[in-house]
């Protein structure tokens, strides 16, 4: 199989999709692997480590879309590139379908078979392909948020973690998965006074068991929720819905309640944002304020840390990327179902369901995809 890598072109986005470590295990397996030059500048691999891999050096995107049986990235493609894939091709990548009509109406029309890192699953019931980039973002929200409570950035002006005689910032994370737990860990760690919130009674009972003393645990009923941000100083959302756009869980009459230059952390904006008045920014433009409260909803939060990003992801996707290659999408997803749980277009038909539903899109199941 040709699979190819182009260079991410969403803005500030510096990871890439295949390591050229990657890259040497592909070619091992007899595969073709071509690099869109420049591709991995931004997570610190040269056009050279890739040539040393044995990958081809593409010096265009057209020409390495026109040429790849697959094309590996990180971000949803984006217009453009959208207007280059075709039926036949095979497309891995991250997408968040739910939250994005554009994406999902030129992906069908152009025939590709997608399949969706964020819907891939495991035997465990969770997100093997999510879960890197959303230990990197959790680890990142009390970061990025302690920057935005700086006062030269619209924020409180309020330090994390206290100093002696003045008391901790008070940080709630809504979501208590993958990104909250970290997110949770990581703001204790800076000395700030925590408490996650969560709907499932095991994993409250799991936070408390493994993290009862970094930080306190609450029930996420919507009394608890708006008592809890009212009290905040910094609000990170970290709630998930596989493949289904995140619900709205503070609404803009809430803002009012909370301190003024309070912060927001929408870690869930890829999937839409957990908040009313959430908005998708960038790395160059990261805040913005509504009714006082600064928010930070850059959808894609890892690419900050590009190189530990990209290797963590690289990692997880191997694994999956070598049964496409080596077997074909079709026979690699009937013989696993948590690969084929990631399928979400294929041939011009939506074959994933919360996707579906959000858009108002008829579906077909994924294990018909595989008879077409």
């Amino acid at each position: 199989m040709k699979i190819g890598c182009p260079k991410e072109i969403k803005p500030q986005e510096f990871r890439v999709g295949l390591t050229p470590h990657a890259a040497r295990e592909a070619v091992a397996h007899g595969h073709t692997v071509l690099v869109e030059t420049g591709a991995g500048t931004g997570s610190g691999f040269t056009d050279a480590d890739y040539i040393a891999a044995g990958a081809q050096i593409i010096g265009t995107a057209e020409e390495l879309f026109a040429s790849a049986d697959m094309i590996v990235k990180v971000k949803e493609p984006q217009a453009v590139e959208r207007a280059r894939l075709r039926e036949g091709q095979v497309l891995f990548t991250y997408l968040h379908l739910a939250p994005d009509p554009d994406q999902t109406r030129d992906l069908l029309a152009s025939g590709v078979t997608a399949i969706a890192y964020e819907t891939v699953t495991d035997d465990r019931g969770g997100l093997p392909l999510l879960a890197p980039m959303s230990e990197v973002a959790g680890r990142l929200a009390p970061q990025v948020g302690a920057w935005t409570l700086q006062k030269a950035n619209g924020g409180r002006g309020v330090l994390l973690g206290g100093v002696p005689g003045v008391g901790p910032a008070r940080v709630v994370v809504i979501g208590g998965g993958v990104v909250g737990t970290h997110a949770g860990k990581i703001a204790a760690g800076m000395g700030a006074d925590v408490t996650v919130l969560d709907r499932s009674l095991p994993r409250l009972r799991y936070l408390d068991d493994v993290f009862g003393r970094d930080f306190k645990s609450v029930y996420a009923s919507a009394g608890n929720t708006a008592e809890l941000v009212a009290e905040a100083d910094l609000v990170i959302g970290a709630v998930l819905i596989p493949g289904a756009a995140a619900p709205k869980l503070v609404s803009r009459a809430q803002l009012a309640t909370m301190k003024p230059g309070a912060a927001i952390v929408d870690v869930a904006i890829d999937q839409g944002g957990c908040f009313e008045t959430s908005r998708a920014t960038t790395h160059q433009d990261p805040i913005y304020a509504v009714d006082g409260i600064m928010h930070y909803c850059v959808a894609n939060m890892p690419g900050a840390v590009a190189r530990t990003s990209t290797l963590a992801l690289g990692n997880a996707t191997l694994p999956f990327l070598l049964a496409l290659a080596d077997k074909g999408w079709k026979q690699a997803c009937a013989d696993d179902p948590h690969l084929l749980a990631g399928l979400n277009t294929h041939a011009g038909h939506l074959t994933y369901d919360a996707v579906g539903k959000a858009l108002g899109i008829d579906v077909l199941a994924p294990k018909l995809a595989l008879q077409r």
